[in-house]
């Protein structure tokens, strides 16, 4: 058989697919009846013979059978139904946002509500593990391995060591910071180098710091929020997120404000605490005199000593002052009830002489003498700070000179004087400085009337007489000291002891006496007031700056144009005896300058001399 190949032409075949093309696909039953029905509908009339007939209507559509014609032959209008559907539409939109709306802010307010009590939870939470056993400064102030940082220290190679020094005040600051000793807040106030921290810190590692917060003060108000903050673990509300949603933060107040809110914080823990526990909580507050004596600083330890007076009163806190400067007990004493001082001084000479004997023979395998021991305490005394540096050296006796050294440059680096020759732009420092000069030298002379007659008790002959060297609790008798009323008597001021206070050049002791800060400062006052001349150069300095006040106060007048043998004529106002024009008070000769002591002003007349005649024309002058 053979097949035959049908060959189709190319116009023919273009044809089928065009044609194929313009038909219209294959369209459903369904949708192939409503076609049907819309034809027949279209060609049916009104009155329902349906012969050749078209209707006017507008055609059903098969996709909205909700248009179709109602039974009476009349259409609806299709634009009702679009404004009935709109309607319908708003409506149904309106109500499901309506809906989200209530649906969401009933889940976001709470979320918020939720989020907010968790956070006032975690705040209380966070702060009271503030005051679990363990404590970020006994951290820091960790004593060395081997050899220990101080001689008061217990931390050495053998862990079962006792103190080297036994503190009457140690027991005393570890009743306080363990809670047993409560009902009052506490203001330790010494010199520095004394010790108060030490014991403060010792009293701390027997208890583990349990219930205890310590914290450095500082004069900015902000730093000493932070830090306080960070004792606390308080965060202020830094990291609240509600802060976002509203106009105005928690935050955003005054430090003194973000203060006060931590501590109504801290009284919730307190009160929890005395409730569990029955205990005070302890909060100390480190190198509380570096705070500003202006006005913030003033607000400031008011509210700590009004939030002390309250929680010792009720067994909730027990706060703990720690000052070297006079200033923070005259402050405080104004407003206190249950305040006690506790005045933590230089150690006696037989504690010291031991501790130093026993650190020696300890580390450095060496038992100095008794009279090296007995030198030693002479030169620097009982200060914890300089025996460290003594004890820790090679050579004890050249280290306590270099400790008098240095505290000699560091008074005359402050307050040295520059006598006569010395410029007016410098006089408010030398006032300064010469009022310094002028309390130690009554210092040294104190301390010279003493040896002579150490047994006779002094008597107030002079206003440089002192009163005896050290009380009996203080057990230094080799400073002397004077009254503080009596100290700026000297000074003729009494603004500047503050400042002496404040730079360690003199201290003033709770009892308020005035000495010198330390035992190397006092030797320095004597080097410096025996020098040859001194008492000389401190009297000119004193008459320059006199001088240069007198300057001030004096105003000058300017006579000219006088001729033909004319003189001015110089009265006082309101005075019975004048002073002549370059002569004595009270002299007879001369014309009359001012009057005595309460006059009115001065009068100026001009005498000229015509003929002989005398006659004067005069008028008033500066008065």
């Amino acid at each position: 058989m053979i097949m035959r190949r049908t060959v189709i032409p190319r116009r023919i075949f273009r044809s089928a697919v065009a044609s194929a093309k313009d038909t219209p696909p294959p369209q459903p039953p369904r949708v192939f009846a409503a076609n049907a029905l819309y034809r027949a509908t279209r060609r049916t009339g009104p009155g329902g013979d349906g012969v050749g007939q078209k209707s006017h209507e507008t055609p059903i559509s098969p996709r909205n059978p909700s248009e179709r014609p109602s039974g009476n032959g009349n259409s609806r209008d299709p634009s009702q139904d679009d404004q009935q559907s709109i309607s319908s539409k708003m409506l149904e939109a309106a109500a499901t946002a309506f809906a989200s709306i209530v649906v969401l802010g009933t889940g976001f307010a709470a979320g918020g509500y939720m989020y907010h009590k968790f956070y006032k939870w975690m705040v209380l939470q966070k702060m009271e593990g503030a005051f679990r056993p363990g404590d970020p400064v006994l951290e820091l102030a960790a004593i060395g391995k081997q050899m220990p940082n101080s001689i008061s220290s217990s931390r050495g190679q053998d862990e079962n060591d006792d103190h080297w020094i036994h503190r009457d005040e140690q027991e005393k600051i570890d009743g306080i910071v363990d809670g047993s000793i409560r009902g009052h807040y506490h203001l330790l106030i010494g010199e520095k180098g004394t010790g108060k921290s030490s014991m403060l810190l010792d009293a701390m590692k027997k208890v583990d710091g349990e219930g205890i917060s310590m914290f450095e003060a500082h004069a900015d108000l902000e730093i000493f929020r932070i830090r306080l903050g960070k004792a606390l673990d308080f965060e202020f509300h830094e990291d609240y997120i509600g802060s976002y949603f509203s106009e105005r933060g928690p935050r955003e107040s005054t430090a003194l404000l973000d203060i006060e809110r931590a501590f109504n914080k801290l009284e919730k823990i307190a009160l929890k605490r005395r409730k569990n526990v029955g205990r005070p909580l302890i909060i100390i507050i480190n190198s509380i005199h570096l705070l500003r004596d202006d006005e913030d600083g003033r607000d400031l330890l008011e509210l700590l000593q009004q939030r002390a007076e309250q929680w010792a009163a009720s067994n909730l806190v027990t706060m703990v002052f720690n000052s070297d400067d006079f200033w923070v007990y005259e402050r405080l004493k104004v407003l206190a009830t249950r305040m006690e001082v506790t005045s933590v001084t230089d150690l006696p000479k037989t504690q010291a002489m031991s501790a130093l004997s026993k650190y020696r023979q300890k580390y450095f395998k060496a038992t100095p003498t008794s009279e090296i021991l007995t030198e030693v305490y002479d030169r620097v005394g009982g200060r914890l700070t300089f025996l460290n540096r003594v004890a820790k050296s090679d050579n004890m006796l050249e280290t306590c000179d270099e400790i008098i050294e240095m505290e000699k440059r560091w008074f005359l680096n402050h307050c040295w004087i520059l006598g006569m020759e010395m410029d007016d732009d410098v006089m408010d420092q030398q006032k300064f400085a010469s009022a310094a000069m002028v309390l130690a030298l009554a210092l040294v002379r104190a301390e010279e009337e003493e040896s002579q007659s150490p047994t006779e008790p002094s008597t107030p002959s002079n206003c440089f007489t002192s009163t005896p060297s050290i009380p009996h609790d203080d057990k230094s008798p080799q400073i002397p000291q004077i009254a503080l009323h009596k100290a700026r008597q000297i000074m003729t001021r009494a603004d500047f002891i503050r400042q002496y206070d404040h730079v360690n050049l003199f201290t003033i002791t709770s009892s308020a006496f005035v000495r010198a800060d330390s035992v190397p400062m006092q030797r320095a006052f004597r080097e410096i007031c025996s020098e040859e001349g001194f008492e000389t150069f401190l009297e000119q300095t004193l008459k320059r700056i006199a001088d240069i006040e007198s300057l001030g106060r004096t105003r000058e007048i300017v006579a000219k144009d006088l001729v033909l043998g004319g003189k001015y004529v110089i009265d006082g106002l309101g005075g019975k005896q004048g002073l002549g024009w370059g002569g004595e008070r009270g002299g007879k000769q001369g014309l009359g300058w001012g009057g005595e002591r309460g006059g009115k002003g001065v009068q100026v007349k001009l005498v000229e001399k015509e003929g002989g005649d005398g006659d004067e024309k005069g008028g008033d002058g500066d008065k």
